[in-house]
């Protein structure tokens, strides 16, 4: 095993009021939690408690902080992007163009594992990425490796078809791709990257992790290079992912809000995160001596869901490399880094209960020995992501109870027996008010924040100022709109983890498609029958809290039409047309996104020879070295 570089003798990304930035978000959070709980308590202690109301209460302050860490760090965000201020350094932001003028002088290898995908899609994105890669003058300093772990054979036999027209195409930089497919795929994705690192690893100084969906531009990945190789002391560095490529409705929906969005909260997190960021598992810059001395995942004892394989490895992996000492950070510009997602709702969904799995299976790690107390968040955050719609939904079933309880016992004024005074009831309406306006601002300042930001600094590339501002209320629309239907599917995904309901790991659906209705009734049509009765059940014996449900109910009730027409492609040409949800990557005729589809066009309809795949093809990788990576203890 090669020896890791001593951190102590290199010099560390200097970040400062470093030690105040976490304890500061911190605070902001629990004060804005104190409050809101202050006027939860108010509110339901104006009468004499029932038994259900603490739990209430205890659910809401649950939830509260959860929505005030993401209102805080919008804010932090906000005031970084509209200032133009780096989130680490808070000097004036510096492109990565500043490093075009150094010499690259270490190796690379971008990897890209694969895991029965489509290898037209596959093939496409990789001869574009190369492609550009290649027009910077630099791929000499690059090596493609494509590591499948596919084991539909058909799909292996296409897949490797494909990859030898892509070296055909490629001439002389074909020389510097590799292709690999494993017999077992042992330990998923986790597997198939150890596997790499220690055949290989040892030829290489950094890796760029890619997903079966990436895209990137050439000049992004020799950049990422050139500042790993001027920061010695770091070990990671995550780029900011945004879906391009959408179609469907809900595709264009998730890429709009993706890109306003998701630059504010980013900054924001780095603001507090500092050198203690998180991996997102692709389109980052992984430095191999480190990552093969601390990111050996053991298998966890005790059977799947909490044990057997790390399913979401890439929150651990980041929090080793912190806990061996080296530096995570996330680069919050764009920087032509882009992946693809689910085109509608229940592809959406399916993905989602992977990691809902996965995130949830981080709460056994908490104690881990070693690490960072902001590793420790990230872990509880992420399953907070999706216990929190469970702790929702038992809220409002609670409150539901309770409103009736309350609404049938409204005229009982003698609760004890020879009682001489009438326990009025008395209300506040103008306190629940006040609460629901502070819940809503927590929920939806970040989204009118990004709104600012955009129309100050990119109005065009979201296609002007009216298109802007109408497609971020249609996108607060539909997020409203969809939510009850998400807060139902990932609190069933909680509920089956936590009774140790296991969930398979298979092939991510990537293709732009319409739901028919047999498929989106079949999904829905317990929830809405459900919501059916909760709504006619609560309107029979406590109508002025129906009122209040009304919104999640109608979500439940039409989930069905709602997951049929979000995921519509004729929608979605529609939205294009009429210039919603407009984004730069649409706007900015971007090279390396216009290239895969000119590529994909080509591996769809070229027809090479038919050839029998042996695991002999398979040995067009270099020579070996292999090098043990050492299993960490959690």
């Amino acid at each position: 095993m090669k020896r890791s570089i001593d951190r102590r003798r290199k010099p560390s990304l200097h970040i400062p009021m470093k030690a105040w930035r976490a304890p500061l978000y911190g605070c902001l959070i629990i004060v804005t939690t104190l409050w809101g709980a202050s006027m939860m308590l108010d509110i339901i202690t104006t009468n004499s408690l029932t038994i259900i109301e603490p739990v209430i209460f205890t659910l809401f302050v649950m939830t509260f902080a959860w929505i005030s860490m993401a209102f805080w760090s919008s804010i932090i965000g906000f005031l970084l992007l509209l200032f133009k201020k780096d989130p680490l350094t808070l000097h004036s932001k510096k492109s990565l163009s500043s490093l075009d003028d150094i010499p690259i002088q270490k190796k690379t290898a971008i990897v890209m594992p694969i895991y029965n995908e489509d290898p037209v899609r596959v093939m496409a994105g990789i001869e574009a990425t190369l492609t550009s890669l290649v027009e910077t003058g630099e791929e000499q300093h690059f090596d493609f490796y494509v590591l499948s772990d596919t084991t539909d054979e058909s799909i292996a036999t296409r897949e490797y078809e494909a990859w030898k027209l892509l070296k055909q195409r490629l001439n002389t930089f074909a020389i510097n791709i590799f292709y690999r497919r494993r017999d077992k795929n042992s330990y998923r994705k986790v597997g198939n990257i150890a596997d790499f690192c220690q055949r290989w690893g040892s030829n290489y100084d950094y890796m760029i992790v890619l997903d079966a969906d990436s895209i990137m531009d050439g000049n992004s990945m020799v950049r990422m290079t050139k500042a790993m190789q001027a920061s010695p002391a770091v070990g990671l560095i995550q780029t900011l992912p945004i879906p391009v490529r959408q179609h469907t409705f809900f595709g264009r929906f998730i890429q709009f809000a993706a890109e306003l969005h998701s630059p504010l909260l980013a900054t924001g997190n780095a603001f507090w995160q500092t050198d203690t960021a998180n991996y997102w598992g692709h389109n980052a810059i992984i430095r191999v001596d480190a990552f093969m001395a601390h990111c050996c995942l053991p298998y966890l004892s005790g059977h799947p869901p909490f044990g057997g394989e790390i399913l979401s490895h890439d929150f651990v992996e980041a929090s080793l490399l912190k806990r061996g000492g080296w530096q995570v950070l996330t680069l919050t510009e764009a920087v032509g880094s882009y992946e693809e997602v689910p085109s509608n709702i229940i592809d959406f969904i399916i993905r989602d209960r992977r990691w809902a799995q996965g995130n949830i299976q981080h709460l056994r790690l908490l104690k881990t020995k070693g690490l960072h107390g902001i590793n420790r968040l990230h872990f509880l955050s992420g399953a907070m992501s999706y216990i929190s719609s469970f702790l929702w939904l038992i809220m409002l079933t609670l409150g539901t109870t309770d409103a009736v309880f309350q609404a049938i016992n409204s005229n009982n004024f003698f609760s004890e027996p020879y009682q001489l005074f009438p326990n009025w009831h008395i209300a506040k309406p103008e306190l629940i008010y006040s609460l629901l306006g502070v819940t809503i601002a927590l929920l939806f300042t970040p989204k009118l924040l990004a709104l600012i930001v955009g129309i100050i600094q990119q109005p065009k590339q979201f296609g002007g100022y009216i298109s802007l501002v109408v497609s971020t209320i249609i996108e607060i629309a539909i997020a409203v709109i969809i939510a009850p239907v998400m807060m139902i599917f990932h609190a069933y995904f909680v509920l089956t983890t936590l009774i140790g309901v296991n969930v398979g790991w298979n092939a991510q659906e990537r293709n732009g498609r319409g739901i028919p209705w047999p498929e989106a009734i079949k999904h829905t049509l317990l929830v809405s029958m459900v919501a059916v009765i909760w709504g006619g059940f609560t309107y029979l014996y406590a109508p002025k809290y129906f009122w209040w449900l009304l919104p999640v109910l109608l979500g439940l009730v039409f989930a069905a039409p709602i997951i049929r027409y979000s995921g519509s492609l004729w929608l979605g040409k529609l939205s294009r047309k009429l210039g919603i949800f407009t984004v730069p990557s649409e706007t900015l005729n971007i090279d390396v996104l216009q290239a895969v589809d000119s590529y994909q066009n080509y591996y769809t309809h070229s027809h090479s020879e038919p050839f029998t795949f042996t695991l002999s093809d398979e040995t067009e990788t270099p020579p070996e070295k292999w090098q043990r990576m050492p299993i960490q203890h959690l």
